[in-house]
Order: structure tokens, then sequence, then C-alpha cells
């Protein structure tokens, strides 16, 4: 069967690889000239099933209320007059109960790990290089009270079999030495040893290859305008290089893919949710972290890759801009000096901002809607690398007819 897939960042092109396993024809259709340059492109590095709890809980709505005259906080609120903005937020703030929550982070949390074994068997079928470490995440804690409240929040992960060491500051200090002079700094904090950091870009123009070796085609540079159909499929996909048709479509476009549907069938729950990032080099005499954490007192990331340092932080409900200025890092550039004052260059950072698809629930779409040569693959939020070999072998499996080793209660459309 010839499969279309829409979109090149992580999750298209692990959808891509999966499909050429079982026998089909790929094409790959991406507006950039390359792929993973999208939100895939500076993300956090974090492969995190220890931190797969659902944004939308009881907390977020006072933090987002404050946001509106405060510029140093995790979650940023802005005013649009986009309906769908409204609308999707709405839906969002119904998410934020305390049983909402904790449904929502089982199933974010299930899909996690299910998709980082996957991810494991494809970097031993391929080889691919993307600078991974298993080496665990740490999340650090600055006073004892927020340590408390993080173990009590970590136990609906802990009794899902995701494994978890408690840290006196003393121990963080000897398990990664770069967070020494922050020791006083750090009331404790809560070890994944089975979370683990990489690259996404790299993995994802790496992947990318390999699918073209095997038979992929990839049309680069080739953006998706419509979506044509006859009420019952999809007849064919217009792009500004003309019209492409195959058996069978993957929505993987992230925040773009609600615009593709528009008339065909229901409101597709995705919206932007705006993230940043900064990547220092590390070189010279800069003593760098060796594992990587969240600060969640702050709710900043960082991740070593390489010679690279990625710290990221920052939800902003900002509709589709990317644009980003030096001022936009000023806080978490502060913090991340303050906790890790040797790690990096602090005075050569390269600046980044991507578009997170986010659902309100915090899980992704997947499966078909009303089009039924239509797969979805989108809207997996602020956790896409995590997920995306996962999801891709589920939609793999769900094109095959074939029940997939994850439930995926509250993941359809319909």
């Amino acid at each position: 069967m010839h499969i279309l897939v829409l979109g090149g960042g992580v999750i298209g092109v692990t959808t891509a690889y999966e499909l050429l396993k079982d026998g089909h024809q790929v094409t790959l259709v991406e507006r950039e000239t390359e792929a993973a340059a999208g939100t895939s492109f500076g993300n956090a590095g974090m492969i995190a099933p220890g931190h797969a709890f659902a944004w939308a809980s009881p907390k977020v709505p006072k933090i987002l209320l404050r946001s509106l005259w405060r510029d140093d906080l995790a979650f940023r609120m802005g005013f649009s007059t986009d309906p769908a903005f409204w609308r999707w937020s709405l839906r969002f703030l119904g998410e934020c109960t305390a049983e909402r929550a904790r449904i929502n982070t089982q199933r974010k949390h299930r899909l996690c790990t299910y998709a980082q074994s996957v991810l494991r068997e494809i970097v031993a079928e391929t080889g691919i290089a993307f600078d991974y470490s298993e080496s665990g995440l740490l999340y650090l804690h600055r006073s004892q009270a927020t340590l408390d409240r993080g173990i009590r929040n970590m136990a609906i992960l802990r009794d899902l079999g995701q494994q978890q060491e408690i840290l006196t500051p003393a121990q963080i200090a000897k398990l990664d030495p770069a967070l020494a002079p922050a020791e006083k700094k750090i009331a404790g904090g809560i070890y994944a040893r089975t979370d683990a950091t990489g690259d996404c870009r790299l993995f994802t123009q790496a992947l990318a290859e390999v699918a073209r070796a095997r038979g992929a085609e990839l049309r680069f540079g080739t953006t998706v305008t419509r979506l044509a159909s006859d009420g019952e499929r999809i007849t064919g996909v217009e792009t500004d290089h003309g019209t492409i048709t195959a058996d069978a479509y993957v929505l993987a476009l992230g925040v773009w893919s609600p615009h593709l549907l528009r008339g065909l069938d229901k409101w597709l729950p995705v919206y932007p949710v705006k993230g940043y990032s900064l990547t220092l080099p590390i070189g010279g005499n800069h003593v760098p972290p060796t594992v990587g954490a969240v600060d969640e007192d702050n709710l900043i990331a960082y991740s070593p890759l390489g010679e690279r340092l990625r710290v990221t932080a920052t939800a902003a409900f900002a509709g589709y801009d990317a644009s980003h200025s030096p001022a936009d890092f000023r806080v978490m550039l502060g913090k991340i000096q303050d906790i890790l004052p040797g790690a990096a260059d602090y005075t050569r950072p390269a600046y980044w901002a991507g578009l997170r698809p986010m659902t309100p629930e915090g899980t992704p779409v997947l499966g078909l809607g009303k089009q039924r040569n239509l797969w979805f693959n989108t809207g997996h939020g602020h956790v896409g690398w995590t997920m995306s070999c996962g999801a891709a072998r589920v939609t793999r499996d769900l094109i095959a007819g074939r029940t997939p080793d994850v439930p995926l209660d509250g993941m359809s459309l319909h």
C-alpha cells in the first residue's frame, strides 16, 4: 500500500520508518528543506516517562492568571482574538481537576514508557548516533516544601512502575559533580534512573536518511495546502508542487494539523503552546552536567548533548507566533547559571523558540477520523520526543489492522 506521511518532524519520520518495516511504499512530505526543522529542532532533549505529568492540573489556572502581570513564571498567558484559542482553553480548563489530571497522567505515562522501549529497538536496529545517554534524569527541588510535594506527586508514576530514588543534596552532588557548587541551594531531588536524553533533531535527521536508504521518498520543501476528499476518503493532497495521491494518509503536521482538517471532520483540539530553548557550547574548562535535570521550582530543564548544553523553559500561549528576542531568555539564563555556574559558556547562547502541538489532555490524537483512509498522529505536546517512536508503532499497527500493544483510551478524535 502507498502511504503518504504529512510532516517531517520526529513524529512523521518515525511513522515513515515504521511503515517501511511493514512493507509499505512510503512518501513523506515536509514544507521545510530538511527533517526536524520545526518543533523537533530545539526541544529539551529529554526522553522522560518519569515526568509524564499532564499539564492541565488544579494549580495551573492560578499560574496562568498571575502570568498576566509577571514574566518569571513557567506558564504565560497572552490575549488572543482567535476563536480556536478560546475553544481550546475552555477545554483545557475543564481538564484542570485532580481526577482528570490523574487519568491523563496515567495515559501519558503508558504511552511514554512503551515509546521508550520502541526507541531502544530502533537504536539497536539502525545504530544511529544522536548524543544518546541513558544516565537517567534528576528532578530537583529548591525547598523542603516543594520536595515533599514532589514526592507526593511522583507517587502516581511510582504506582505505575516508574523507578524513582529520593536523593539528598550530598547524594545529588555525588551523582553529578556539576551540581556540587549549588548543593546548599537544593533541598533534594528525585532520580528517575531509567529516563534518558538525546538530540531529537540529530535522531530525526539520521532516521530520515535510513528511511530514504530503505526506499522512502522524502519530498522536502513541499507545502501541503489542502486535503481533497470525496466525503468518505481522502482522494489526494494538494501542495505547492502539485497534487500527490496515495492509498492512505497520515496527518503528522503538529500545530498545523487542524488547518488541513477544516471542513472534513470535527474540530481537532490541537493548539500551539510556545516553548523556548537555548543551546550553550561547553568546551574549555567548563564542568558540564552528566545527568539531565529539571529544576522543578522554576520548571527549567537542561540536557547535556555531547559538547552542548540544552536549556528549556516556559509554556507561552501565544498563538502561532514563534518569534523571540534575547529578553525572552533572561530569566531562564539567570536561573540556570545559578544552579550550574560552571557548566558551559554562558556568553554564547543560541536562542530558539518552537510551537508545541498540545491537546487539552496532553495525550496525542491517534487513529482514524471520519475519513476512512486518513490516520492521525498529532498533538503530542511537550513530550513529543518521548512519545514519538511509540506513537509511530501504534499508527503502523492500526493501519495494519493489528491491536496496538498499549491502550489508546482517550486518544482518538471521535
